[in-house]
């Protein structure tokens, strides 16, 4: 499977550029750090252009909403007709609707290629905040719509977006117990363009991106045993890590793509070990009696968080990224697995089983300020968008197959992800190229 390149230009446009004046940028802004955040109110006519103008703008629409930080408004409502992406709005018409932003855009195919020009407009100050072009073949027309908003997001928010991302899952069907199906599947953040990477002859788990989007590891089990892959998205090239004695699983990039930490079981002990990807030499990182696994890096490299349950039942520790000075890092009630490490390394992210029921949390690095963001009865396995800002997982009713739900870090956002059928063990990608 062959990533398709994106190329595009950004130009500052009579009005406006990337970067607005300060007084401007007072005028409109969310606050993503607070919890009671009212989602701002934006407008996002159909780009002037044909059936494509109108597909991209209802893609920025619809990412916007599911952030939960913007609410697109009805175009039902829309006063304003026809935009002209070259002409300033009628802002009397847009406040009218109370549309706090207002994106419009035109596209145009230019030597067999497309071209999209966007504006993002204060309303309410009259003035334009954003003014870029897009250019791509026009097969490629969700990555640009999904980097517009991208660029909408960074501009109101101050933070990367995340939009233009993929997520690698395990696609599950058929029956339960050995006639499960699990396949190693791709789709992109939204749910469009899902594939299947592997044909489901085997069950693989736990696959995990590398910073740079092109290569995937996860875990695949057959009736012999279980192995490690590499995977390259680019060439569609499959390598396994190698022969290990005992049972080999979660596997998990290093930040810089360099290393890959799994675990082995053996004679029922579990420990962490590290394989450096350019020698290929092995080390181990715990000998410990407990169950040491779910290992995940910290984004300097530095440390390594994980889950043992060294001390009698399932706890998160620390460690650097050398094995040294492992730490325990929770101690309240409950059984602590799978976490991992946030993007921008304020955070850790856990799945916690207390009182019956399943969570996913997030903690400081240090441990403190742990906080529950859901509560079902089987949340697992939470993987970080690239700006830190939202959380993918699966989430399995009783009796019911697994799904992909989102959660933002206040806990406030929780929705499914729109991916039709079961899925479950998601990791995001970094922001695509």
């Amino acid at each position: 499977m062959r990533l398709k390149s994106l190329m595009f230009a950004l130009v500052a446009l009579v009005g406006g550029a990337l970067v607005a004046p300060a007084a401007a940028r007072a005028e409109i802004e969310v606050n993503v750090n607070r919890g009671d955040v009212q989602p701002l109110p934006v407008a996002v006519p159909a780009f002037g252009g044909g059936q494509v103008g109108g597909d991209i703008a209802g893609v920025i629409s619809a990412n916007l909403q599911r952030s939960g930080l913007f609410r697109p408004l009805d175009p039902a409502s829309f006063v304003e007709r026809d935009l002209n992406a070259a002409v300033q709005p009628r802002f009397a018409d847009w406040k009218q609707i109370n549309a706090q932003a207002l994106v419009n855009g035109q596209v145009t195919v230019v030597g067999g290629r497309l071209q999209v020009d966007f504006r993002l407009w204060d309303v309410f100050a009259e003035q334009q905040l954003l003014g870029l072009q897009f250019t791509s073949s026009p097969e490629n027309w969700r990555r640009v719509a999904h980097k517009i908003s991208d660029a909408v997001y960074e501009r109101l928010t101050g933070e990367k977006g995340y939009f233009d991302t993929r997520v690698v899952f395990v696609a599950e069907s058929g029956g339960r117990g050995p006639a499960r199906q699990k396949r190693l599947a791709i789709m992109d953040q939204d749910g469009a363009n899902p594939s299947y990477l592997t044909d489901g002859s085997y069950i693989v788990m736990t696959p995990r991106f590398s910073s740079n989007s092109q290569e995937i590891t996860y875990m695949a089990l057959r009736p012999e045993g279980s192995s490690i892959y590499l995977f390259n998205l680019e060439t569609g090239r499959r390598e396994s890590l190698g022969d290990f004695r005992g049972m080999v699983f979660a596997p998990r990039f290093s930040a810089d793509g360099s290393k890959v930490a799994f675990s082995v079981e053996r004679s029922g002990n579990s420990d962490i070990f590290v394989m450096d990807l350019r020698s290929r030499q092995t080390s181990r990182l715990t000998a410990d009696p407990g169950i040491d696994t779910s290992a995940s890096f910290s984004p300097d490299g530095s440390r390594i968080v994980f889950n043992s349950d060294r001390s009698g039942s399932p706890q998160l520790y620390v460690m650097g990224a050398d094995g040294s000075n492992p730490r325990r890092l929770t101690f309240g009630g409950g059984r602590y697995t799978t976490p991992v490490w946030s993007p921008t390394g304020e955070f850790i992210a856990f799945t916690k089983q207390t009182g019956g029921q399943f969570h996913i949390g997030v903690m400081r690095a240090d441990g403190s300020d742990e906080r529950l963001l859901t509560s079902g009865y089987l949340d697992e396995g939470p993987t970080w968008a690239p700006n830190g800002r939202v959380l993918m997982f699966s989430r399995e009713t009783r009796g019911g197959a697994p799904r992909l739900w989102s959660v933002d870090v206040t806990g406030r956002i929780l929705q499914p992800v729109p991916y039709p059928t079961a899925g479950s063990d998601p990791a995001w990608s970094p922001l695509l190229n």
